[in-house]
């Protein structure tokens, strides 16, 4: 009695296997029409079976990007381009080199934004996604404090692009790619829970025992702010494409 559809797939392959089709799928349907697509894109290690799959599609198949726009959920403040860390090379190195993206259509929050111009970035970033007719699709993964984007526990479900503090748990679980607590950042730049909400589907994906719990709370739990991702049931085209360890606490 899920509030979101779930899709309980064998392995994560699976999971991303069907995501890129569907995709490739919405990408050959608008290019049909003369119209680009708009893509949220997240980081992490779950999205990269997904990633794989778009290059794949690219490269055996042929599909092109060259009409596709992307907006990425996120970024660590304090980091540049060139940091190992960064989701901007996170992004180029799974992704973006890969495929035929046009440079000029790949959106990403700055880690490097003065303080005193993080509210004016994080408006021109909301009107860039307005300007380009909204996100077609938005991909996400899922915290273990339940955050979508970087959309801690008492983010609004109204909240829009803005710089914020990560929680503990969220720094703890990154450390180990950075080589230890102390190098982790303490604030990114997110797309907000109200930004992420506007896309016209959103698809987001979990893997292993580790996800159980909160997946279980976002889609049965009631919606709340402690859990930033059960604002999806408030959405009318959400799918959880999940693998059978992160559906191990749903009944």
């Amino acid at each position: 009695m899920q509030k979101i559809p779930v899709h309980v797939f064998p392995t994560r392959a699976d999971a991303a296997t069907q995501l890129a089709l569907e995709t490739a799928s919405l990408i050959k349907d608008n290019e049909a029409k003369g119209k680009h697509t708009v893509l949220g894109l997240a980081t992490g290690d779950t999205p990269v079976p997904y990633y794989k799959e778009l290059i794949k599609w690219h490269q055996e198949r042929g599909l092109s990007f060259a009409t596709v726009t992307c907006f990425n959920l996120d970024e660590y403040t304090g980091l540049c381009r060139d940091h190992p860390q960064s989701y901007w090379q996170f992004m180029h190195n799974q992704l973006f080199q890969h495929i035929d993206i046009l440079p000029e259509n790949i959106h990403m929050p700055s880690g490097t934004v003065a303080e005193a111009d993080i509210p004016a970035h994080c408006h021109a970033y909301e009107q860039a996604i307005l300007d380009a007719g909204g996100l077609d699709m938005q991909i996400l993964g899922i915290g273990r404090t339940g955050h979508i984007g970087f959309n801690e526990p008492g983010s609004p479900i109204d909240s829009r692009t803005r710089a914020v503090s990560l929680d503990p748990v969220t720094r703890e679980d990154a450390a180990r790619t950075f080589g230890g607590l102390a190098q982790v950042p303490t604030s990114a730049i997110t797309m907000g829970c109200g930004t992420i909400l506007s896309a016209k589907r959103i698809v987001l994906m979990a893997w292993g025992n580790s996800k159980a719990d909160i997946i279980n709370q976002a889609l049965n739990g009631s919606v709340n702010s402690s859990v930033s991702a059960s604002y999806l049931q408030r959405h009318p085209n959400t799918d959880f494409y999940i693998d059978a360890a992160a559906a191990s606490a749903l009944s």
